[in-house]
């Protein structure tokens, strides 16, 4: 079964209420020839180890702490902030608390 994406003008929730923060997972909300959006949930502790995206990428993080190795140092992202990178640029990703992110990726320029 395909999985459904959002429709133009939906109404997408990024958090909820009763979320089960003990699990790692990650949906795609919408993704078109030019742009992926993708939903994060992210236990403490857990790890997404170093890779690269070969579009754009911005992680916004909406709910907790996220640390982000990049360009040699490491981002720290609270509640309502957000970091871009440029496409292949390698970069590892740690929750530092339960959290929740919105990842969007260029797909094609």
């Amino acid at each position: 079964m395909a999985l459904q994406h959002a429709t133009s003008g939906e109404v997408v929730a990024l958090r909820r209420a009763e979320e089960d923060m003990s699990q790692f997972s990650s949906i795609a909300i919408a993704k078109t020839e030019q742009l992926e959006l993708i939903r994060l949930v992210l236990p403490a502790g857990k790890s997404m180890p170093e890779h690269t995206v070969r579009g754009q990428t911005t992680l916004v993080c909406l709910t907790g702490a996220i640390a982000v190795e990049a360009h040699g140092r490491t981002a720290m992202l609270q509640d309502g902030q957000m970091l871009f990178l440029d496409g292949g640029v390698a970069h590892a990703v740690r929750a530092e608390q339960d959290s929740v992110a919105l990842l969007t990726i260029v797909l094609k320029d």
